[in-house]
């Protein structure tokens, strides 16, 4: 019969480290009986003793995270003292890669979370993103945080996309000659829009080599240099109508500089 064995997790953040390293030395093992009890935020000598005091209610092997190693050592002697065996699973890397590195670690718990925390954003601003390109699903524009508009070529995906992987939920929304806007974009908080322009020669040489790329004539109206001042016209009038849109000129601008224009009001002005 096999016995069942516990296993005390202790950590000074979110103890999610500790526990998928056991986890992840547990799967090597084959009908095991084993119970995790994971003690987290131990970040003090206080916390650490009545957790330790816990697990001496019904002994097990402890396994802990802790980057301070002042408490990591009182730890370990408290579990001496209680004949309890406690097993550190990051002292050791933490001075070996100081070592390695030539500097001291941060010794800043829940770092690792919030690292996960903030790739988890990243990911959820990007698919939020994807499905809202070139002004699919209207009804969710007033989950964005940013909402850029501008007629065709203006870099509105590429620049959604940038913003997006860093943790912004963009959507975008074309502005074409003679039909109204979506609805529900008049509904978004004003100064969450972004209004791109561009210089009407520069659109018209952009959307020219998009043609030429595409294998088909620029000679149509979608290069047209009257038709493209037609456009922007209508999309400045557009703009004149909503004041407290943002509005960005990225002629001859890269994605990154515009991005940071963007962002920098953002910070100025953009509610939170």
């Amino acid at each position: 019969m096999i016995t069942m064995q516990r296993i005390y997790l202790l950590s000074d953040a979110t103890g999610e480290t500790v526990e998928r390293v056991v986890r992840a030395a547990l799967t090597q093992f084959k009908n095991v009986d084993v119970k995790l009890h994971r003690m987290s935020r131990l970040r003090t000598r206080e916390d650490i003793s009545l957790a330790l005091d816990e697990a001496a209610k019904q002994p097990g092997v402890i396994f802990y995270t802790l980057v301070d190693n002042v408490l990591a050592q009182y730890l370990h002697n408290e579990a001496n003292l209680r004949e309890l065996e406690a097993i550190d699973l990051i002292t050791p890397l933490l001075f070996k890669l100081a070592s390695l590195l030539g500097i001291p670690p941060q010794k800043e718990p829940g770092l690792l979370y919030q690292l996960n925390t903030e790739y988890y954003k990243r990911m959820e601003a990007v698919d939020f993103t994807v499905k809202q390109d070139d002004g699919q699903e209207p009804r969710n524009l007033y989950k964005a945080d940013i909402v850029l508009v501008g007629v065709s070529r203006t870099s509105k995906t590429p620049l959604s996309m940038y913003l997006a992987h860093k943790g912004y939920k963009v959507a975008n929304v074309p502005i074409v000659l003679g039909i109204e806007p979506p609805k529900e974009l008049y509904q978004v908080e004003k100064s969450r829009v972004v209004g791109l322009i561009i210089d009407a020669k520069r659109l018209v040489d952009i959307r020219s080599a998009r043609l030429r790329n595409m294998r088909q004539s620029p000679r149509g109206s979608y290069a047209d240099y009257q038709r493209v001042e037609e456009e922007l016209d209508y999309c400045r009038k557009l703009y004149r109508k909503h004041p407290d849109w943002q509005v960005i000129d990225v002629t001859n601008k890269s994605v990154e500089e515009s991005a940071a224009e963007i962002l920098k009001r953002y910070d100025e002005g953009f509610p939170d």
